[in-house]
């Protein structure tokens, strides 16, 4: 005979906020279901490792699900599928809902650019016999952690006669890797004098490339005119189409289970592709949602959200105006009447630097998905800070459909903060919160999260797509 509970205890359960581990929460087929929608998110960590990758992947995706490409001069039905890539590096998929744009759209924006090293526009030089790249990076990292690790090289290179070479180098088991070099620990003396921050500094982030020369006794720069023959030879560029490239070094990781029990998941790129991902399936899943669903899958979040493929542009305020133009609906009344999930992450406690959390108000992994109120820095600076009517409205969603949930600060008050893209969608006017996955050793090359928190990303998602 089970023992009844106290009063007390029965009293605590009723009004303390105590947040339990997730599979204490849900079914063994449950974590199964997560564990099996697991596996498809480590191929698309994979094969989408920047974002160009990532929309190609998910507007690959788009089309096999019956997604057609936008047409501001065509009338849509409830029901419909529609996708618009900006440039190649962002995208908005929507399904047209059952009621009007008057009454607004069910919105999830996550993005799909992570901390990386840029090559230079003038990247190749040689010197002591060895072919080096000069990078500059992206976002914001740790930057010894990107030395002596092995690197793959992902981009496109636009040549004078305007064709375009995709590269995607290291991947492969059968392609050459790349490497940012170290000193030894035998003659790092001065170098451990250094900050931490500054061990390796920005210009220190040289990527080896090559060391055999080109047999030409006249010849001069030899390493590198051998590189450049393999390239020219293979993707017929030259120095000057460096000029018009963007190519980008990344971890040349595979995403892997974590732990004895294959509970988490290691991978490049979880900032914030494991939010991506679930938002881009979840739209995918919807078949006739009362509201009209959209999902944006943004570039530039690491460094500002600027530029035409951030979200600090125009170009999603211009989908809504022309998805409005169709049912003869001024765009503001859409904006003002949508609401929104930011689907980015949080930072998990870490149990080994505990000092730079506030544990009450931390987020933990394999707790569920996390709802961040307010990000910014000290002060809320840089943030949207969700209403309390906002955030009643999600955290009662979650409940009614058994999701499991959590809240989370950033980080102890003084201790930094950093910001989403929560900030320039409430400037259009929508209600938004950001509700995401808690990372371990986030921004690094290598993060860890839970597979049923992404799973439960998923359902929130799903979820509020669905709304009635």
């Amino acid at each position: 005979m089970s023992k009844e509970k106290s009063k007390g205890q029965a009293l605590k359960e009723k009004l303390f906020y105590d947040p339990k581990h997730a599979a204490e929460m849900i079914s063994d087929a449950e974590i199964k279901k997560a564990d099996k929608f697991c596996e498809e998110y480590k191929k698309f960590l994979d094969c989408s490792k920047t974002e160009r990758e990532a929309v190609k992947y998910v507007e690959a995706k788009a089309i096999k699900n019956g997604f057609k490409v936008f047409d501001r001069e065509k009338k849509y039905k409830a029901g419909d599928k529609v996708y618009v890539n900006n440039r190649g590096k962002s995208i908005i998929l929507a399904v047209i809902g059952k009621k009007s744009l008057k009454e607004g759209t069910r919105l999830s924006a996550a993005h799909i650019d992570s901390p990386r090293l840029d090559l230079k526009p003038n990247p190749l030089y040689e010197d002591s016999d060895l072919a080096l790249f000069k990078t500059h990076y992206y976002g914001g990292i740790k930057k010894y952690q990107w030395t002596a690790i092995p690197l793959s090289l992902h981009g496109v290179i636009v040549k004078k006669d305007g064709t375009s070479v995709e590269i995607n180098i290291g991947e492969d088991e059968n392609d050459p890797q790349f490497v940012v070099t170290d000193l030894l620990p035998h003659l790092g003396y001065e170098q451990a004098k250094r900050t931490l921050g500054d061990g390796i500094k920005g210009e220190e982030l040289n990527i080896l490339i090559g060391s055999r020369p080109f047999k030409d006794d006249e010849a001069s720069e030899k390493v590198k005119l051998n590189v450049l023959n393999i390239l020219n030879q293979k993707y017929g560029v030259t120095e000057a189409d460096f000029l018009s490239a963007e190519l980008e070094a990344v971890p040349a990781f595979k995403a892997t289970d974590i732990g004895f029990d294959r509970s988490m998941i290691g991978a490049y790129g979880h900032d914030d592709r494991v939010c991506a991902y679930p938002a881009a399936e979840a739209i995918f899943d919807i078949k006739n949602p009362e509201y009209t669903a959209i999902t944006i899958l943004t570039d530039k979040e690491e460094i500002g959200s600027d530029g035409n493929t951030g979200l600090n542009s125009s170009y999603f305020k211009y989908f809504v105006a022309d998805l409005a133009w169709t049912q003869g609906i001024n765009y503001h009344t859409v904006l003002s009447n949508t609401q929104c999930l930011s689907a980015d992450v949080n930072a998990a406690f870490d149990p080994t630097f505990p000092d730079v959390s506030e544990r009450r108000n931390a987020s933990f992994a394999n707790k569920g998905v996390v709802i961040t109120k307010y990000t910014g820095a000290r002060g809320k600076s840089g943030t949207s800070d969700a209403s309390a009517e906002y955030m009643g409205k999600i955290r009662k969603m979650l409940d009614d459909n058994k999701i499991v949930w959590q809240t989370g600060e950033l980080g102890k008050v003084d201790a930094g903060g950093g910001g989403t893209v929560a900030m320039y969608l409430a400037a259009l006017d929508i209600d938004v919160v950001d509700l995401g996955v808690p990372v371990l050793s986030m921004h690094a090359p290598f993060e860890v999260i839970s597979k049923l928190d992404l799973y439960m990303a998923y359902r929130a998602f799903k979820t509020f797509f669905e709304d009635k």
